[in-house]
């Protein structure tokens, strides 16, 4: 496939670097990035010879989440429905892949963008860089089915920070949770990220693909059973005048007046 909105860089030791690529937007997530990380997974499941996927960010960030400023979509309910499962379609396919995942975070990682962190198995980040998800703020929920994969990196305490006061958290933090695993400096990061990625790309394929697979199932084991209703809470807080308020306080920046409506 023909990528819009990704530069993939595949190299000689078995490691692939995968850019977000609309620096001029904070390669903030529409529905044609979102699709093409969906294909890039998929492209990624016949890829025997990769063993490890780094991602990142064109520019200054990481990801700003998803596009607030995309126009069109269905009209109706059910449509609004089926079309808003491609962001957790996304993550779910992050979450499952074969190969080694590690997000390099530059700058910020937003909710969605927080989310494709969150999914991959290691982060680092610079010195500046922060993750956050502001939904809650905004007066929607958190979902594409990101809240247990948080609850298992950080602990229920943190986790609870993190979503429910959606601030940005700065790399120190996010080290002292866990959300990351080690802050290097703004010049160093990718350079790290390819030191620990060859790490990993030097051992058996098989076994190391299936104990990251195991892992995940375990720590995951109970995910699906309570996330079937992710999309219907976000369907619902998506209908709240709260939701209109939290646009217009975040565009006006300005702190949100929520009424519980």
């Amino acid at each position: 496939m023909e990528y819009k909105d990704l530069i993939i860089e595949k190299r000689d030791d078995n490691i692939a670097i995968v850019t977000l690529n609309r620096p001029e937007q904070l390669n903030t997530l529409t529905t044609n990035l979102m699709t093409e990380i969906e294909q890039l997974t998929e492209d990624f499941q016949k890829d025997t010879e990769t063993r490890v996927v780094i991602f990142t960010g064109a520019g200054r960030h990481f990801c700003g989440g998803r596009d607030l400023t995309e126009q069109g979509g269905p009209t109706t309910v059910l449509g609004r429905q089926r079309a808003i499962q491609n962001g957790p379609r996304m993550t779910r396919k992050l979450y499952m892949m074969e190969q080694i995942t590690i997000a390099a975070i530059n700058g910020g990682a937003f909710g969605g963008g927080c989310c494709i962190a969150s999914a991959l198995d290691f982060r680092i980040g610079n010195e500046k860089c922060m993750a956050g998800f502001p939904e809650d703020r905004l007066g929607m929920s958190l979902s594409w089915t990101i809240l247990p994969i948080v609850v298992h990196l950080i602990g229920p305490t943190f986790a609870k920070e993190m979503t429910i006061l959606g601030k940005n958290n700065d790399a120190q933090t996010l080290l002292k949770w866990g959300f990351l695993s080690e802050v290097v400096p703004k010049e160093k990061l990718l350079e790290r990220a390819i030191e620990i990625a060859k790490d990993y790309a030097a051992m058996p394929p098989i076994s190391a693909q299936m104990i990251k697979k195991t892992i995940n199932h375990i720590s995951g084991a109970l995910d699906q059973a309570i996330m079937h209703m992710d999309m219907d809470q976000l369907m619902l807080t998506l209908q709240t005048d709260d939701l209109k308020e939290g646009i217009a306080s975040f565009f006006g920046k300005r702190d949100g007046k929520f009424k519980g409506n």
